[in-house]
C-alpha cells in the first residue's frame, strides 16, 4: 500500500546497536582531545600557566636551564614567586596580550609607589627588586638605565592573581583602556566606569533576582503540569497585563522623575532618566506587538491545550524529567572549564623558547603542532552538541516508553534511568553521527562570523552583505537539521534504526503531516514564548522596584539587563524540555495514526484527549474561513477528557 509502510514501526519491541562506526570514530576523537592535554602539560605548558614566567624564559618559584643566546636566563627563582609587569596597563589587543617586560619578584607592591626612591626603599625594606635583575637596589636611583629596566612609575598598587602567581593591578580603571577598545561604542570612559560601579554596588541584588528567575521557571514547569488548560488563557492574559504594568510602571517612574528633579545635579540621574524613556518606548511598541498576535493566534489556541494537557501527564509520570537541564548544564560546565584549562595551556606550550624582536623570550609551538588547537575547537563544538544531543535522545526514548506503554501502571521504575540506559548501551553512535551533522554546518558559520568581524572597519558592502546572507542560510539550515535530529532521535528510539533510516523514516512523517506539525511549532512555541516573557517580565519588574531605591548612586541599566538576560536562559532552558516533550509526543501520535485505526488488533495507543485533538485540528482547518462559531465547540468534548 505505502511504500513506508513496507517495514512496520515496530514500537519498542527490539533493541540492536546502532552506527557503531559512528562511535568508534567518536571514542578516537575523544582520545585525540586527550592527547593534546597530555601533550601540553608533558612539554611544561601547565607549570608555565600557574607559576608564572618571565620575560628571559624562567619560570617563577623553581630552578631554571640556561636557554642559549638569551641573558638572565637560567637563574635560580625559588624565592620569587611572584610575576610582576613593569607596565601591566600597557595591552596589546591585536595578540591579546600585555606589551611589557615580566619579572619574577619575591611580593607585589601592595601600596603605589610614586618614584624610583620609593621602589629602592621597597626592594630594601620587602627584600622584592622590581627592576630587571641586572640592578642592584643601591644602582635603582644613579644607574642611567634604569629609565628602561624599572617600572614605569607610579607603581600602581598590585595584589596577586589566587592560584595563578601574578601580580594585578588592585584598581581596574587600568584595564579600563582594553575594555574600551573591545567595547568600540563605549566613547566615554567615565560611563564605562560608572557602568561598572553600579553592576558592583549591586550585586547582591543581581543574585537574588537570578535566583528568583530560578524559583519562578521551576514554579512554571509545576503549574504547566496540572493547569496546563487554563494555563493557556490564564498566560495570554497575564502576559497582556505584565506587558501593559511594565509599560504603565515605566511611564509613571519616568513622569515621577521628571516631576521630581527639576534641577538635574548629577550625571548619573540625566543618564537614568534618558533610560527610563527609551525602555517606557520600546516596552510600549513591544505591548501593541503582542496584542496583534494574540488577536491572529487567538483562534489556534485551543488546539495546542490538548497537547498541553498530555504533557503535562507525562511530567506527572516522570517528574525527573524537570531536572533534565540541570545534569546536562552540569556536564557542559565541567566540559568547558576543562576545555578552557587545555586551551590556556596551549597558549604556553612549546619546547622551545624562541628569542623576539626585543631579545626576550617567546614559547611557539613548532612545526604542525601550531593546528592542534584547530582540532580543540572542533573538539569542543563536536562535544557539546553530542551532550546536547544526549539529553534529547533521553527524553525521547523516556517519553517514547511513556506512550507506546498501554497499561501506563507498567512502566519502569524510572524510565529516565532506563532510557540513559539505552542510550548508553545501544545508540551513542547515531547520537555522535547527529552531532557531527550539526558540526559541519556550525563550523563554516563560525569561520564566515569570525571573517565578517575581520571585515567590519573595511569599506565593502557588497562582499560584507553576502557573507551576512551566507551566514543567514547557515543559521537556517543548522536550526531545521536541529528539528529533524530530534526527530530522528525519536525514531532510533522507537525503532533501534540506525540514523539514516530513522532520519527518512521521520521526514516522510512529518511531510504528511505538514499542516499539523506548523499548527503546533507556531502555537506551541508561541505559548513557550508568552512563559519565558512572563518569567522575564517578572524578574524584570522585581528588579526594577529594587534598583529604583538606589537609583541615585549607581546607573542601574546594565543590572537590570544582567538579571534578564539570565532569567531569560533560565526559562528557556527549563522550557526547551517542554518544548522536546511536545514534539515526541507529536511524533509518536502520527505513527500511531497511520499505523492504526482503532480497529480490533490495531487499537491507538493514545490518551482520550488527543483523539479529541486530531479532531479539533480537522474542524478548525475546515472552520477557520468560516468564522468565530469554532472554538464554542471546540472546547466542548475536551471538558470531560481528563476524568479517567
Amino acid at each position: 500500500s505505502h511504500k513506508s509502510s513496507k517495514r512496520e514501526w515496530k514500537p519498542l519491541e527490539d533493541h540492536s546497536c546502532t552506527d557503531v562506526p559512528w562511535l568508534l570514530l567518536f571514542i578516537l576523537f575523544c582520545i585525540g582531545m586527550g592527547f593534546i592535554c597530555g601533550f601540553s602539560i608533558a612539554t611544561g605548558a601547565a607549570a608555565r600557566l600557574l607559576s608564572g614566567y618571565d620575560s628571559y624564559g624562567n619560570i617563577c618559584g623553581q630552578k631554571n636551564v640556561k636557554v642559549e643566546g638569551i641573558v638572565n636566563s637560567g637563574l635560580d627563582l625559588t624565592q620569587k614567586k611572584y610575576v610582576f609587569f613593569l607596565d601591566p596597563c600597557n595591552i596589546d589587543l591585536v595578540h591579546q596580550k600585555i606589551k611589557s617586560i615580566a619579572l619574577c619578584v619575591s611580593a607585589c607592591p601592595r601600596k603605589e609607589l610614586k618614584s624610583l626612591a620609593d621602589i629602592q626603599k621597597f626592594a630594601e625594606t620587602n627584600g622584592s627588586y622590581l627592576c630587571s635583575y641586572e640592578l642592584q637596589p643601591s644602582e635603582y636611583t644613579t644607574d642611567p638605565r634604569a629609565a628602561k629596566l624599572c617600572p614605569k612609575y607610579p607603581v600602581p598598587e598590585s595584589a596577586p592573581i589566587p592560584f595563578f602567581h601574578r601580580c594585578a593591578p588592585v584598581n581596574i580603571s587600568c584595564y579600563a583602556k582594553f575594555a574600551e577598545a573591545l567595547i568600540t561604542f563605549v566613547s566615554d570612559s567615565s560611563v564605562l566606569h560608572r557602568l561598572i560601579s553600579g553592576v558592583m554596588t549591586s550585586k547582591e541584588i543581581i543574585m537574588g533576582l537570578c535566583l528568583l528567575s530560578l524559583v519562578l521557571s521551576m514554579i512554571l514547569m509545576v503549574i504547566i503540569r496540572y493547569i496546563s488548560r487554563v494555563l493557556v488563557w490564564i498566560l495570554t492574559i497575564l502576559v497582556i497585563l505584565g506587558s501593559l504594568g511594565g509599560t504603565g510602571v515605566l511611564w509613571w517612574l519616568y513622569a515621577k522623575q521628571r516631576m521630581s528633579a527639576g534641577a538635574l545635579e548629577s550625571q548619573i540621574a540625566k543618564d537614568n532618566l534618558q533610560a527610563l524613556l527609551i525602555y517606557a518606548i520600546a516596552a510600549t511598541v513591544f505591548t501593541v506587538i503582542l496584542f496583534l498576535i494574540v488577536l491572529i493566534m487567538r483562534k489556534r489556541v485551543a488546539l495546542t491545550i490538548a497537547l498541553f494537557h498530555v504533557a503535562g501527564k507525562v511530567f506527572i509520570h516522570l517528574p525527573l524529567l524537570v531536572f533534565q537541564p540541570f545534569w546536562t548544564f552540569f556536564v557542559l560546565i565541567v566540559f568547558w572549564t576543562y576545555w578552557i584549562t587545555v586551551l590556556l595551556f596551549l597558549g604556553t606550550t612549546g619546547k622551545h623558547p624562541v628569542p623576539n624582536e626585543e631579545g626576550f623570550v617567546e614559547f611557539r609551538m613548532a612545526g604542525p603542532l601550531k593546528y592542534m588547537w584547530w582540532y580543540h575547537v572542533v573538539g569542543l563544538i563536536w562535544i557539546s552538541e553530542f551532550i546536547l544531543a544526549c539529553q534529547q535522545m533521553t527524553v525521547a526514548g523516556a517519553v517514547v516508553t511513556y506512550y507506546f506503554t498501554r497499561e501506563k501502571r507498567n512502566l519502569p521504575f524510572t524510565p529516565i534511568l532506563a532510557s540513559v540506559n539505552r542510550l548508553v548501551c545501544y545508540h551513542l553512535g547515531t547520537v555522535a553521527k547527529g552531532s557531527f551533522i550539526i558540526t559541519l554546518v556550525k563550523i563554516p558559520r563560525m569561520i564566515l562570523m569570525y571573517i565578517h568581524t575581520q571585515l567590519k572597519g573595511k569599506e565593502n558592502a557588497c562582499a560584507r552583505c553576502m557573507l551576512k546572507a551566507c551566514i543567514c542560510c547557515l543559521w537556517c539550515l543548522e536550526k531545521c537539521l536541529t528539528y529533524l535530529n530530534q526527530n530522528a532521535y525519536t525514531a532510533t528510539a522507537i525503532n533501534s534504526t540506525n540514523f539514516c533510516t530513522s532520519a527518512k523514516d521521520a521526514f516522510v512523517i512529518l511531510v504528511e503531516n505538514a499542516l499539523r506539525v506548523a499548527a503546533i511549532n507556531t502555537v506551541g512555541d508561541f505559548m513557550l514564548f508568552l512563559g519565558k516573557v512572563l518569567i522575564v517580565c517578572s524578574t524584570g519588574l522585581a528588579g526594577i522596584m529594587l534598583l529604583n531605591y538606589q537609583r541615585d548612586y549607581t546607573i542601574w541599566v546594565l543590572p537590570l539587563i544582567i538579571v534578564c538576560l539570565f532569567a531569560f536562559l533560565v526559562a528557556h532552558c527549563f522550557l526547551s524540555i517542554y518544548e522536546m516533550v511536545v514534539d515526541v509526543l507529536f511524533l509518536c501520535f502520527a505513527i500511531d495514526t497511520k499505523y492504526n485505526d482503532g480497529s480490533p488488533g490495531r487499537e491507538f495507543y493514545m490518551d482520550k484527549v488527543l483523539m479529541e485533538f486530531v479532531e479539533n485540528s480537522r474542524k478548525s482547518m475546515k472552520e477557520a474561513g468560516r468564522g468565530g462559531g469554532a472554538e464554542g465547540r471546540e472546547l466542548k468534548p475536551m471538558v470531560g477528557a481528563d476524568e479517567e
